[in-house]
């Protein structure tokens, strides 16, 4: 049960899922552990602010470049606003995801 009282519906499941799987394909390809750990952290808070009630990472083919991994996060944590995400926290999650990004290019 999600935080807003009823069972996640199936179009919400699926964006989560995919940010997820977007997040830790960034974290298995960063090239410093900070950068690994930073990508993590943000996969960990999204996770929080779902209370722990997510979606398996799916077993999809992702994009290679670190640049469209980002992109396609990016994008799915912004889609997760028209599902009844706090926009507040999904800000702070974009913005953990920028930092870690800047720490995975240092």
């Amino acid at each position: 049960m999600s935080e807003w009282g009823t069972d996640m519906q199936i179009g919400h499941a699926m964006t989560l899922a995919l940010a997820r799987s977007f997040l830790a394909a960034l974290a298995d390809s960063a090239g410093t552990v900070q950068g690994s750990s930073a990508y993590e952290q943000v996969l960990l808070e999204l996770d929080r602010i779902h209370n722990d009630d997510v979606p398996a990472i799916g077993g999809v083919e992702l994009l290679s470049s670190a640049d469209l991994l980002y992109a396609g996060a990016t994008s799915a944590i912004e889609d997760l606003a028209g599902h009844g995400v706090d926009e507040l926290h999904l800000e702070l999650i974009l913005a953990m995801l920028d930092d870690a990004r800047a720490l995975d290019r240092c």
